[in-house]
């Protein structure tokens, strides 16, 4: 009877304890050549990695070299960062003949771009819902590779 008692008792207790964890994910997009524009970064599910509706997303002003993005309400979960530099803040990558991106774009764990931009595999990373930086760096196809040194 006791166990019941304390079972029953508890069951409010979990059911407030029992929402998900939603937290804070912190991108320092680093390789940022300009102080021009802004950071975009989406933070994409696979089903919508390298599409336009990634449900979570952060912009902050370019700043030279290094610039901090911050998702807020993030729900744990397995997660790619894409991002990129929107040099003239059109909102979108701006490309040049066969698709090739004018503006510096990167993805999480720096996946590679070969031929074409990475599979989810090779940007996957599991957030907890507990607050979170992650590092990443911008490539550039066209143009300064990089912030020029001072």
């Amino acid at each position: 009877m006791r166990r019941l008692l304390v079972a029953v008792l508890g069951l409010p207790l979990l059911a407030a304890g029992g929402t998900d964890a939603h937290g804070v994910l912190t991108i320092d997009v680093g390789n940022v050549r300009i102080a021009k524009g802004n950071v975009h970064v989406d933070v994409c599910p696979e089903a919508q990695f390298l599409k336009d509706n990634c449900p979570w997303a952060g912009n902050a002003r370019a700043r030279l070299g290094d610039t901090r993005v911050t998702v807020g309400n993030l729900p744990a979960g397995r997660y790619a960062v894409q991002a990129f530099l929107d040099e003239n803040g059109n909102g979108e990558v701006d490309r040049a003949l066969f698709g090739i991106p004018k503006e510096g774009v990167g993805f999480s764990n720096d996946a590679k771009i070969r031929l074409g931009p990475p599979k989810f595999a090779e940007a996957v990373f599991a957030f907890d819902g507990n607050a979170r930086t992650i590092r990443l760096n911008l490539r550039y196809f066209m143009g300064a590779q990089g912030p020029s040194a001072r």
